[in-house]
């Protein structure tokens, strides 16, 4: 049995230029997932510890923050468990890369083959006491020349049973990957003969199979984006053999802190803005990115300031965003729009459909008083009067957002 742990994606030293003074909190938090991450393996007792590009979200880092890297990795190597990196495309391998600038091994105080970083010039490492072979197929520019996989037949490779690789890059996904730096096809995948590909550079995880090889991408341990979804997890992965049946378990686990949590909240049911607060506030955490958008009729009776609702209960969330995307309701005993205009041909023809219907299925003269259309036409009815009022509003100028 072989037991691995892969990440990916975690982006230290991202600048997060848009978040302004939060910036720095959710550096930390990618630290801290990072850390968290380190001390999950050696709960789980992991064997190998693969991180699967763009560890460093540039190659521009100071030495402080590549010694915090090397600490956690020197914690690794001290409990027996190696590490294996790959180059991304954010820290490249190219002539200014952050792993010619500096010895990670060196800087962990452990033995160069405990702490790994695959390179072009060493696309592979044995590790016979697990009796088995990591390969990492990187190239020394952002772009590959070709695709990083071609070539590779793990099964004919006899230095070791387990076979495991580790590529930054994209599936090839028709009309919307094949401009990306790294493309990989499953068919390429299925070709390889691995037990597990290890991939990194989506943010979400992904989990799928090839053939008899077994694929995932971890996604980033911390969201890198406050908003992003799916982030916020590794995957520990258990390779075993059962009878000469290999079998690939993987097991999403959770290191991030960040949430993000959408609600769509209809406006025609809030009485006032101090009730708005109170009812969006029962929401507070510090680690929850809350995006929040205003549907439905607004009360003409409402007073609500939607930018200092937001204000307001900014200081409770890590990210709170109010979008008002309600629309008012149409005025009692609105003045009937000029006939020859596009608005007083819309409500005409609508109108005249709404009557048609009403008519058409009018009680007999005979029916019971306080006889009503059927259920079918009453519907359609119900449909063209939301036709008629959405209409109204588009065509008067009005935003309306569904």
């Amino acid at each position: 049995m072989l037991r691995l742990l892969h990440t990916a994606d975690v982006h230290l030293g991202a600048r997060h230029t848009d978040l302004g003074e939060r910036a720095a909190v959710l550096r930390e938090r990618q630290f801290a997932a990072f850390k968290t991450s380190v001390e999950l393996a050696l709960a789980e007792q992991i064997d190998i510890f693969l991180i699967a590009g763009d560890l460093f979200d540039s190659n521009t880092q100071p030495r402080r923050s590549v010694e915090r890297v090397a600490a956690e990795l020197g914690r690794l190597a001290r409990a027996g468990i190696r590490t294996v990196v790959i180059p991304g495309t954010h820290d490249v391998y190219d002539g200014a890369s952050i792993y010619r600038s500096y010895d990670l091994a060196d800087m962990a105080r452990a033995p160069s083959d405990w702490v790994v970083v695959l390179t072009p010039y060493m696309p592979e490492i044995v590790f016979p006491p697990l009796d088995t072979i990591v390969y990492g197929r990187v190239f020394d520019t952002k772009r590959s020349p070709r695709s990083p996989l071609a070539g590779l037949d793990a099964r004919s490779d006899t230095r070791a049973s387990w076979k495991v690789g580790m590529v930054h890059g994209s599936l090839a996904i028709p009309g919307r990957t094949e401009s990306d730096a790294v493309v990989v096809t499953e068919e390429e995948i299925a070709k390889t003969g691995l037990d597990y590909l290890a991939l990194g550079h989506w943010h979400s995880a992904i989990e799928g199979r090839a053939g008899t090889v077994s694929y995932a991408y971890s996604g980033a341990p911390e969201p890198v984006a406050v908003d992003q979804d799916g982030a916020g997890q590794v995957l520990i992965v258990t390779l075993d053999d059962q009878g000469g049946r290999r079998v690939v378990t993987i097991e999403p686990k959770r290191v991030g802190q960040t949430r993000s949590e959408k609600l769509d909240l209809d406006v025609s049911g809030v009485h006032s803005q101090p009730e708005l607060v109170d009812v969006l506030g029962r929401h507070a955490d510090s680690n929850l990115v809350f995006d929040v958008r205003l549907t439905g009729l607004f009360p003409d009776d409402l007073d609500l300031d939607p930018d200092e609702v937001e204000r307001s209960l900014a200081p409770s969330f890590l990210r709170f965003r109010l979008r008002d995307n309600s629309i008012p309701a149409s005025p009692e005993g609105a003045v009937p729009p000029p006939p020859d205009t596009v608005l007083g041909a819309f409500v005409r023809n609508v109108e005249d459909q709404i009557a048609a219907l009403e008519v058409s299925d009018a009680p007999a003269p005979s029916a019971e008083p306080g006889a009503v259309l059927s259920s079918e036409r009453s519907e359609e009815v119900d449909d063209l009067r939301e036709v008629l009022r959405l209409g109204r509003h588009l065509l008067e100028g009005r935003q309306v957002t569904l």
